[in-house]
C-alpha cells in the first residue's frame, strides 16, 4: 500500500508545484498590468516623463532585458564586447520604457483580464486580454522564463505577433549592415523623439 500512496503524494506535490509556478508567473504579468492601468488613469497628471518614471522600476522588475537582448541580437550577441552589450541593453530598455509611456497615455475605460496559462519546457505562457472601453478584446500573451528564483517576461505576443521575432528580424539586418553602434544610435534616436513629442 505504501508505493501507491507515495505515488499519489508525489503526483500531488508535482501538481502543487506547477500551480505555484503558474501563480508566480501570472503575478508578474498582473503586476505589470496594474502599473499600466494606474499609469493610464493618471496619464495627464503624470505627463510623459512622469509615466516613464512611474513605469521604470516596474519594467525592471517584470522584464529580463538581458535575456531579451541576447535573443533580439541573435548570432551577433556572442561576438559583442561587454561594453557594447551593456550599451545595447541600456538603449533597448529605454526604448521599451518610452514606448510604454507613449502607448499608455490616456484612459478610456480599459481593463485587463487574465485568461489562463500554459506550461512550456522552460517557460510559462500567460494568456491575457486588454479590453477597451467599447468592449473590444486585444490578445496579449506573455512568455516568461525563470532567472534564479524569479520569473520575468521575455516576450509579448500581441494578436499573435511576437515582439521578439519582429525585433530580431529588424535588428539583425541593421547590425549586419551597419554594426551595433549604429543600432544603439537608432534606438537612442527613437527614445529622443518620444521624449521630444511626449505629453
Amino acid at each position: 500500500m505504501l508505493k501507491p500512496l507515495r505515488l499519489l503524494l508525489s503526483l500531488f506535490l508535482l501538481g502543487a508545484s506547477g500551480l505555484a509556478t503558474a501563480a508566480e508567473a501570472t503575478a508578474v504579468v498582473e503586476t505589470l498590468h496594474s502599473a499600466l492601468l494606474d499609469t493610464m488613469k493618471n496619464a495627464s497628471t503624470l505627463g510623459f516623463k512622469g509615466r516613464m518614471e512611474k513605469l521604470s522600476p516596474v519594467l525592471d522588475s517584470t522584464f529580463d532585458f538581458q535575456a531579451i537582448a541576447k535573443v533580439v541580437t541573435g548570432r551577433h550577441w556572442q561576438s559583442l564586447a561587454e561594453d557594447k552589450r551593456q550599451a545595447f541593453i541600456k538603449a533597448f530598455r529605454e526604448l521599451s520604457l518610452a514606448t510604454y509611456a507613449d502607448n499608455f497615455s490616456g484612459f478610456g475605460g480599459e481593463h485587463f483580464e487574465t485568461l489562463g496559462h500554459e506550461q512550456k519546457k522552460n517557460s510559462e505562457l500567460v494568456r491575457t486580454n486588454i479590453v477597451t472601453g467599447d468592449a473590444k478584446r486585444v490578445s496579449l500573451n506573455y512568455v516568461l522564463t525563470k532567472n534564479g528564483d524569479e520569473w520575468h517576461i521575455v516576450n509579448v505576443v500581441a494578436e499573435g505577433v511576437s515582439d521578439l521575432a519582429l525585433k530580431r528580424s529588424e535588428y539583425d539586418g541593421i547590425i549586419a549592415a551597419e554594426g551595433i553602434d549604429s543600432l544603439v544610435a537608432k534606438l537612442n534616436g527613437k527614445v529622443a523623439s518620444y521624449v521630444a513629442a511626449g505629453k
